[in-house]
């Protein structure tokens, strides 16, 4: 396996799973393999399945008759695992975002570290770029983008700006885009900034947090009763939506109650949000804003995860 690096917080996501050797696992983000193969090491006769929407994670894929790879966004989740004959599982993993194979590729266009093409797609057969979105989107629109999936409180200048610059020439380059917004970026937040910037044009591209609710919905029902649901989220937009979820069963956060006043909830929060640690930290700058939540789905009647 030619993984790309070790994950963020690989033991403890490890451990949340609680693996049995003859148990069924999904790893719904394959990337460069990491996760899939401390799994593998612990399963015997069990079955991995992999999910992946870019191509260049097949080719991390072992040659191991324990794993199906499925070249699918892990919004499908439900409809493969059925059209397999997997159902249910024991255990769902999430590594979200952008790896760091991907960001490390310049032509992929994730990163602002590089010149590359505006593209963002994690899946390369889509139709939708960035670029299209910086030409095409009404600039209400464009500023609804970075408000709401970037979090910029300038986002109807920046709206703005690129509605000028785009009317004089093409934007075609991540390199052309800071450019165009440099003088937006406050002093000395600057990486924070063009990060928020990219996220929000990512986001949209990719509809990631639509597919992250329908990934949350499916793992409810695909996971037999006591099975583990572990996401690892590097933004408070997908944490946010994974919190509400393993605590709630729904995206407001509100605990619906029976008439006997039992909550209807499918998952039950396991511990308290992990965080990496400082080695790990100054390692790997992507873990700093990583979280780990765990949830078991709910066993009939009763009201504590095991």
């Amino acid at each position: 396996m030619k993984g790309y690096h070790k994950p963020v917080m690989l033991e403890p996501s490890i451990e949340g799973l609680r693996i049995v050797p003859e148990g069924r696992y999904v790893d719904a983000t394959f990337g460069g393999g990491g996760h899939s193969a401390a799994i593998l090491e612990q399963l015997g006769t069990g079955k991995l399945i992999a999910f992946d929407q870019d191509w260049d994670a097949a080719a991390n894929v072992p040659e191991d008759r324990r794993v199906l790879f499925l070249n699918q966004n892990f919004r499908y989740l439900r409809n493969f695992l059925k059209l397999y004959g997997l159902l249910p599982v024991d255990g769902i993993l999430a590594d979200l975002g952008v790896s760091s194979h991907q960001f490390d590729q310049a032509q992929r266009g994730f990163s602002t570290r590089f010149e590359g093409p505006l593209d963002m797609r994690m899946n390369r057969d889509a139709k939708l770029t960035a670029r299209e979105v910086i030409h095409e989107y009404p600039m209400e629109k464009l500023a609804d983008v970075f408000f709401l999936f970037g979090e910029l409180r300038n986002a109807y200048k920046i709206a703005g700006t690129i509605e000028r610059h785009r009317k004089e020439g093409s934007i075609d380059t991540t390199l052309q885009l800071t450019g165009i917004l440099e003088r937006l970026a406050p002093k000395g937040k600057e990486n924070k900034f063009f990060a928020q910037v990219f996220q929000a044009l990512r986001i949209e591209v990719n509809q990631e947090l639509e597919a992250l609710k329908e990934f949350l919905e499916q793992s409810a029902d695909v996971l037999r009763p006591g099975g583990r649901l572990v996401v690892i989220s590097y933004h408070s937009l997908e944490d946010r939506l994974v919190k509400h979820y393993m605590k709630a069963g729904n995206f407001r956060g509100e605990v619906e109650k029976d008439f006997f006043g039992n909550p209807l909830t499918p998952l039950v929060p396991i511990g308290k949000t992990i965080k990496p640690g400082e080695e790990e930290m100054n390692n790997n700058n992507r873990a700093r804003s990583a979280r780990l939540r765990i949830a078991e789905k709910r066993i009939n009647g009763d009201k504590e995860g095991k």
